[in-house]
C-alpha cells in the first residue's frame, strides 16, 4: 500500500486531477484514506450514486448515512483532488461502445519509498463457494429467520442447482457466525446485481436492501408476511423457509430433468 500510495501521489502531482474515483474494494478501501491523508483532501466512502455541479466542477457523492437510514450528497468545494470509493456493482455497467476512445499515458514514477511491509503468507477467504457472491448470476440468501447454521446447508443444496450460484446473508448471520463475512450482503458488506436474488428469512431491512436492490429478480421467503422484503420483492411467498426451500428444490429438480 505505501507503494501504490507514494505513485498515485506523484500522478496527482503531475496531473493535478479535479477528482479522483477508486473502487471501494479490500485494498481500495486500504489505498484511499491514505491517499487523501497524504495530499490533505476530503475522502467519501462507500459511494452510492455519482453526480456533477458542471458550472462549478464539483462532484455530488451519495452515500448512505446515519445506519442507512437516509442518503446524504457530500460536496468538497475547496480542496483538490475531490475523492471518493465506490463499490463494485453499484453501478451496472453499459453496453460497450466501440466510438468511444481514452488515451493511455504511461508514467513512470521516481524516487518510490521503500515499504516496511512484509508479506509473510497468503490465505484464501473462506466460504461456502468458489464463486464470489458479488461474481454470481443466482444467489440464495439466507437471514436470521434460517433458524441455524445448518439450515445453510439447504441454501446451499440449492445453490448448486444452477452454474453460477452461491450462498449469501444478512449481516444477522455472520455476526452469528454462521456464513463468513466475505458472504455478507448490504450496507456493511457487499453490493450484488444478480439475475435472481433469493431472499430466504430475510426482514428486509433498509441496511440489507442497500446491497441487493440492483438485482434483476428477487423472489421473497418470509413467515412474516408484513415484511419489509416483500416491498421489493417481484415474487413473494409466506411461509416457513425450511419448509418451503425443500419443496422448492424438488420442483427445480424436476424442471431440470425434464
Amino acid at each position: 500500500t505505501d507503494l501504490y500510495t507514494d505513485a498515485i501521489c506523484q500522478l496527482i502531482d503531475a496531473y493535478k486531477p479535479s477528482a479522483l474515483l477508486i473502487g471501494a474494494t479490500a485494498d481500495g478501501r486500504d489505498l484511499a484514506p491514505r491517499i487523501a491523508a497524504r495530499k490533505m483532501t476530503g475522502l467519501c466512502a462507500d459511494c452510492t450514486e455519482l453526480d456533477i455541479d458542471t458550472e462549478n466542477q464539483v462532484v455530488e457523492w451519495t452515500r448512505p448515512a446515519l445506519g442507512g437510514n437516509i442518503l446524504a450528497t457530500i460536496l468538497c468545494k475547496e480542496t483538490r483532488p475531490q475523492m471518493g470509493t465506490v463499490r463494485p456493482k453499484v453501478f451496472k455497467a453499459k453496453p460497450m461502445d466501440a466510438t468511444r476512445t481514452g488515451e493511455v499515458i504511461n508514467f513512470t514514477c521516481e524516487n518510490l519509498v521503500t515499504s516496511p511491509v512484509e508479506l509473510l503468507k497468503k490465505e484464501a477467504v473462506g466460504g461456502t463457494s468458489s464463486i464470489k457472491i458479488e461474481d454470481a448470476e443466482v444467489i440464495c440468501s439466507g437471514g436470521r429467520g434460517m433458524g441455524s447454521a445448518d439450515n445453510f446447508k439447504i441454501l446451499e443444496e440449492m445453490a448448486a442447482l444452477f452454474e453460477n450460484g452461491t450462498v449469501a446473508g444478512s449481516r444477522a448471520v455472520v455476526d452469528e457466525g454462521w456464513i463468513g463475512h466475505s458472504c455478507q450482503v448490504g450496507q456493511s458488506g457487499k453490493t450484488v446485481t444478480p439475475k435472481i436474488y433469493f431472499a430466504c428469512g430475510i426482514s428486509g431491512a433498509i441496511q440489507h436492501l442497500a446491497g441487493m436492490t440492483g438485482s434483476d429478480t428477487v423472489i421473497a421467503i418470509n413467515k412474516d408476511a408484513n415484511a419489509p422484503i416483500f416491498n421489493t420483492a417481484q415474487y413473494g411467498i409466506v411461509g416457513d423457509v425450511n419448509v418451503i426451500l425443500p419443496k422448492l428444490i424438488a420442483k427445480i429438480k424436476a424442471y431440470k430433468e425434464n
